[in-house]
Formats: structure tokens, C-alpha cells, sequence
């Protein structure tokens, strides 16, 4: 298989030598997950009922718009990650919760037809199901205001409850759509049953994310604002990367991937970075790109493949997925990326 890198300024590194230089000090999580006989994705994160609708432009204060296309769409980072790895071949179990109304049933029922296992989602009557309203415009931008309802009553003891996956996982995937009290006890867990956590730290957190969440985390995928946010640098350009990388890393963090949207993907190994550019398609919805790239990662790495090799096929699935309206209505399946 060919890989493909491109020139970030000043920067060309191959990520390959770089962590053979690297063994001592870097854990290959390709490795542990080749030896490891675990073959699970557990998705820890948000099922949310989507309602979308575009426009000709984003409205301004005190604007209407007539806007089309209106549909709804199963979302949520959590459910959606977990459909895309479900669709390109992995077994995943998903931990949330979701309330006792249509949305809700509809969410249990669609996971179940995905083939993902929902014997961790729960049902609440504290709260309805979350819900998404998102806006997406020609040049397919959006914006996305979420209310999380029943994904905030996820708890540290639904963690516990559902402890009988951890010991099943190789991978185990969250985002910042439940609460970090609950993503930590499950990080923790984790790492006590020898599975690797992948932190998608989205959305952009408000408060500094806790050292015994950090502490657990081996690969960390924030785009680019969301990188900008935790190290506390900004990431302007992309010769701001690499410093905000290394700030990252010094949290405790073993692994850092930041996503570029259109651009691709890159990753560092002891300050050196290398960069996966992105397949060049025509976007009509990026909704789903990042949690399409998430899940399709972690799938690859599941299956084997190499970091660079996983955020190739990570890159080419959000491609697709940007090329089609809507959350998991756009995510592709394993034949539709797979030569």
C-alpha cells in the first residue's frame, strides 16, 4: 500500500523511524493491540436525535431564514463513532443513556440493526434523549447546538455496571459529550483491563480536563481548535502544530492526532510530525467527518494496521462521509472504502 506525506513548513519526518528511535519512551499501541486477544470497540459517549436543516447562509442575530431539507438524523459523537466502526467491520459495544421517549427507543433500535451491543445503554426517566439542532450551508459548514438531556446522567456507577465489557475490550472510545467524572472512571477501567483509550476531546472543553482522565489517555484526536484549547497555545497555522503537540504530550498524553478538516491529519512522536493528507472531494455536509475519522481509526487499528496506515483509512472514510448529508446517514460502509 502506497503512503502519501506532505511538507508541513520546515517538517518531514517519517513516523516509522521516528518510533524505532522512540521505543523506549513511546508504547507502540500497534503492537499491544496485535498481541492483544481482546477484539472489542467499547464507544463510552453521547446518543443524541439530530434535526437538521440547511440554508443558503448561517443566520445573523435577530435574522430569519427560510431554509430546506429538513430531516432528523441519529447522532450524538458517541453513537456516531460507533457506527462507524460498527460499518467498516468492528464488533463494538456502546455505554450511554438515553430517555424513555420515541427518540430514545428509536436510538436502541437503530444500534441494534447497525449490529452494535446495547446491553450498556440505558434508559433513564431523569431526562429525554439529547438532541442536536444543526444548520449546514452550501459550502458545507455547520453549526450544531446540542442539548444533552439524558447523555449528562451517563454516571461513574453506569461505568461499573457495565464492567464486563472493559474485559472485553482492545479499544475503548469517548468524547466529551457525557460527563468527565463518568469518562474518567471509564479511562481508568480501561487501562486496568489493558485496553487502549482514544479520547476525542469534543466538544472543545470549557475547564481544563482532569489529570486522572489525562493520565489514562494513550491517543488523543482533537482538531484543531479543540488542540489550541487544551494546551492553552494557539494553533493559527500549521507551524503552530508542533509546539501545541508538544504541550499536549507533557500532560501525559502518549499519543497525539490532530485533525485538519480538508487537509487531513497529522501526528508526533518526541516533536516530530508527520502529516496524512485528506482524499480532495466536493463537500456537502461535514457533520459527521471527525467522528467518521475516529471510528474508522480505531477500526483500522483494531485490525491491525499501522498509526499511519489507520489515519490513512480514517482520512479516506471522512472523505466520503462529507460527501453525503446528514450524521450517520453519510458514514460509509467497508465496501465503499476498501479497494
Amino acid at each position: 500500500m502506497m503512503y502519501f506525506y506532505f511538507v508541513l513548513p520546515h517538517i518531514l519526518y517519517n513516523f516509522v523511524v521516528e518510533l524505532s528511535r522512540n521505543t523506549n519512551q513511546n508504547t507502540n499501541m500497534t503492537n499491544i493491540l496485535k498481541t492483544n486477544e481482546k477484539d472489542r470497540i467499547v464507544v463510552v459517549g453521547s446518543a443524541n436525535m439530530d434535526m437538521v436543516i440547511s440554508a443558503a447562509h448561517f443566520p445573523q442575530p435577530g435574522e430569519t431564514l427560510t431554509g430546506y431539507g429538513f430531516m432528523t438524523n441519529h447522532g450524538g459523537k458517541g453513537a456516531n463513532q460507533a457506527v462507524a466502526a460498527a460499518r467498516l467491520g468492528a464488533d463494538v459495544s456502546f455505554i450511554g443513556k438515553v430517555g424513555n421517549d420515541d427518540f430514545g427507543r428509536a436510538t436502541i433500535e437503530m444500534m441494534r440493526k447497525e449490529g452494535i451491543d446495547v446491553s450498556a445503554l440505558t434508559v433513564t426517566e431523569e431526562a429525554s434523549t439529547g438532541v442536536a439542532l444543526i444548520t449546514t450551508i452550501p459550502s458545507g459548514e455547520n453549526t450544531i447546538i446540542i442539548e444533552p438531556g439524558a447523555n449528562a446522567k451517563l454516571t461513574p456507577e453506569d461505568i461499573d455496571n457495565a464492567g464486563d465489557l472493559f474485559s472485553r475490550a482492545a479499544i475503548v472510545l469517548m468524547q466529551l459529550e457525557t460527563p468527565v467524572n463518568t469518562l474518567a472512571r471509564a479511562a481508568a477501567m480501561a487501562k486496568q483491563q489493558g485496553a487502549i483509550v482514544v479520547l476525542n476531546p469534543a466538544p472543545a472543553p470549557t475547564e481544563p480536563l482532569p489529570a486522572e482522565l489525562l493520565q489514562n489517555v494513550d491517543l488523543l484526536i482533537p482538531n484543531e481548535t479543540e488542540a489550541a484549547t487544551i494546551s492553552g497555545m494557539a494553533v493559527e497555522t500549521e507551524t503552530d502544530i508542533p509546539g501545541a503537540m508538544e504541550k499536549l504530550q507533557a500532560l501525559g498524553i502518549q499519543r497525539v492526532i490532530v485533525t485538519l478538516g480538508s487537509k487531513g491529519a497529522c501526528t508526533s512522536i518526541g516533536g516530530k510530525l508527520t502529516a496524512v493528507p485528506s482524499e480532495k472531494v466536493e463537500a456537502v455536509d461535514t457533520t459527521a467527518a471527525g467522528d467518521t475519522f475516529c471510528g474508522a481509526l480505531c477500526t483500522a487499528l483494531l485490525q491491525g494496521k499501522e498509526l499511519t496506515e489507520a489515519m490513512q483509512y480514517g482520512c479516506k472514510a471522512a472523505a466520503v462521509s462529507v460527501t453525503r448529508r446528514g450524521a450517520q446517514m453519510s458514514m460509509p460502509y467497508k465496501n465503499e472504502i476498501e479497494d
